[in-house]
């Protein structure tokens, strides 16, 4: 009898060989001609700012928007389960589920004081 772990390792294992193979090819295949345009800021198709290109930081809005999305799409993903399995899980369910609301609710109200969800 054999480990029932073994077909998943070797599946992680040749995700990784083929992940590290993928980065070897386009270093050895891929082109090295950088130039001005291809190393500035870019900061969604806008002109960079003199300060900002300057500095090279970007504004934190853009960060924002893109833990709203992750802190969303998480949410919903996990709900569904639970929802489907709502009537199996009885009171299990419900504290567990009431920890992952209470603990998602943590960097929701982060982000809505730092002013993600303003949209100006």
């Amino acid at each position: 009898m054999t480990n029932p772990y073994v077909p998943i390792l070797v599946m992680m294992a040749v995700a990784a060989l083929m992940a590290a193979g993928g980065l070897a090819a386009s270093a050895v295949v891929g082109p090295k001609r950088y130039n001005r345009v291809k190393v500035a800021n870019y900061e969604c198709g806008i002109e960079p700012t003199p300060r900002a290109a300057s500095s090279g930081r970007f504004p934190v809005k853009y960060y924002l928007v893109a833990m709203t999305f992750i802190i969303f799409d998480i949410e919903v993903v996990f709900l569904y389960p639970w929802a489907v399995a709502f009537t199996e899980l009885a009171v299990f369910g419900l504290v567990a589920m009431l920890a992952f609301i209470i603990l998602i609710t943590v960097p929701f109200v982060y982000e809505w004081r730092r002013g993600g969800l303003e949209w100006d």
